[in-house]
């Protein structure tokens, strides 16, 4: 089958489908790819690169005309025609909102995989096109905020006064928040987060943010993608963002529902108490903005001197790593697709994956896909405690059982020092003496020494290095081997025990 990637017709748009790496894996998986002539000026990639790929580069027409169309931005209305009839469309389509493209798909009998739609289970991560572009938008949010600020965004002391970090603010601490958050903290900023997701708390600390929590409860999110949220939680939502608006230097706000206007977060009141020179990237502007004042794709300056930044198109100004991560997740849909490696769409309607985003197929528009169940937690059962008390009991060994092994165990070892030479005798006694010894001081030792001491201790092997270097002076050949390979393992013990010691050690250790 001939895979065709598309020259982007929206204005402003510099990425692209395929790159010429992705293009190598692609005729790997054995099909062929056309190029539209200049489709990755854009990102920097140039024909010539597509042919020596592998691609050929072809006209807009042998593109569109190919039985697999790559796009980064879903087509219009008007481009439909464009796509021949049975072939399939893989790009962005938001099938939510666009109701009347995917029945003029369907109209045409054009395969249609949405993209946008990828469900949020583990599996499909490598697919999920709003994770790879929303990570880049995130960092790109902040270099531009940090653009219009003017200012450092960490605090420094100098001969000449000192001067005070940044304070960021990030309003949703998903996949764009964390890109935000990591990439302000990085620069010195103090960050700040918001998020309806306790459990996000530990990611945003991860990446040096701090969680400001709402102490309301919030309905957990079934299939991944973020939930409205209740008015309790609106509330003293908004008691939070009007407190840190008067504070913080930059707002960044990247909070989005699917098939939904964006939340509004932040109201003119709370803009109007930011200072002078302050900063507001509201990366939800697409669908109507968590800023009052926001305006799609330009840059707001009001009376009291906030700008406020509306740009959409963040991925896009960083084009060559949006597009190599953007074809790699198409990629990862086309190795799915493709098992056999031979060139062939084989779907399967039955897998969770390929359903969810498939919104189109064989003139039948399949949107909305069956409800996929990532995050709720299955209901406890009020049998479950009694449940566990049982497998617990099942488990533990009955009296009778443990008398028979103690007196067993008491048998054999009167045995072994009735019949046994004294020698074996002494020997045994040592043995059982150092495995309770050694058994109640390690297991009072903290857990954060136990490499450490298990590395020095591993220096306890010189008493079988003495004993062995003892038989070497023996003529029984057998004993001479043995005691040969005992001296080699116990140095090698002994020395790999002390290198493992000292690396450890240089990690404490200032350069």
């Amino acid at each position: 089958m001939l895979i065709g990637v598309i020259r982007e017709t929206k204005p402003g748009e510099t990425r692209v489908a395929a790159t010429p790496v992705t293009v190598k894996q692609l005729t790997g998986l054995g099909y062929e790819v056309v190029v539209e002539a200049g489709a990755g000026e854009g990102s920097g990639f140039t024909d010539e690169a597509y042919a020596g790929a592998g691609a050929t580069v072809g006209t807009s027409g042998q593109a569109w005309g190919a039985d697999l169309v790559f796009r980064v931005n879903g087509p219009e209305l008007s481009e439909v025609h464009r796509i021949k009839e049975g072939a399939t469309l893989v790009a962005p389509l938001a099938p939510a909102a666009r109701g009347d493209l995917l029945t003029a798909l369907a109209a045409r009998k054009i395969d249609a995989f949405a993209m946008d739609v990828v469900p949020r289970i583990s599996r499909a991560q490598s697919l999920d096109i709003l994770s790879s572009q929303a990570n880049i938008a995130g960092y790109r949010a902040v270099i531009e905020a940090a653009h219009h600020f003017g200012r450092f965004f960490t605090g420094q002391v100098t001969a000449a006064g000192k001067v005070p970090p940044a304070k960021v603010l990030v309003a949703g601490a998903g996949v764009a928040g964390l890109a935000a958050i990591g990439a302000a903290a990085s620069l010195g900023a103090i960050v700040r987060a918001t998020d309806p997701r306790p459990e996000v708390a530990d990611q945003v600390k991860s990446v040096g943010g701090a969680y400001l929590p709402v102490d309301v409860a919030v309905e957990e999110s079934a299939d991944g993608y973020a939930r409205a949220t209740s008015e309790a939680y609106d509330r003293r939502a908004a008691e939070i963002y009007s407190e840190q608006a008067a504070e913080v230097d930059i707002i960044i706000t990247t909070a989005l529902i699917p098939g939904r206007a964006a939340p509004r977060l932040i109201t003119a009141a709370d803009v109007a108490a930011m200072k002078r020179g302050s900063v507001i990237v509201d990366m939800a502007a697409a669908q109507g903005g968590n800023v009052e004042g926001t305006v799609k794709d330009e840059v707001v300056v009001t009376d009291n001197g906030v700008t406020i930044i509306g740009y959409t198109d963040l991925p896009a100004r960083l084009p060559a790593q949006s597009s190599q991560l953007y074809s790699a997740n198409l990629v990862s849909l086309m190795k799915l697709l493709t098992p056999a490696k031979d060139g062939q769409v084989a779907l399967d309607l039955e897998d969770t994956v390929q359903r969810g985003l498939t919104v189109v197929h064989e003139g039948e528009v399949l949107w909305p896909p069956p409800p996929v169940q990532v995050s709720a937690a299955p209901a406890a059962t009020a049998k479950a405690p009694e449940r566990r008390a049982e497998q617990k009991a099942g488990k533990k060994l009955s009296p009778a059982v443990r008398t028979a092994l103690v007196g067993a165990g008491a048998l054999a070892l009167f045995l072994i020092n009735a019949f046994a030479p004294s020698q074996i005798t002494q020997h045994f006694t040592v043995l059982a003496l150092a495995t309770v010894v050694g058994f109640y001081v390690i297991g009072h030792v903290h857990h954060a020494l136990h490499t450490p001491l298990m590395s020095v201790t591993n220096a306890i092997s010189g008493i079988v290095v003495v004993g062995s270097l003892l038989q070497l002076t023996g003529s029984d050949n057998v004993v001479l081997v043995l005691a040969g390979v005992a001296t080699l393992l116990a140095s090698i013990n002994i020395f790999g025990g002390f290198a493992v010691t000292r690396r450890m050690l240089s990690m404490f250790r200032k350069a």
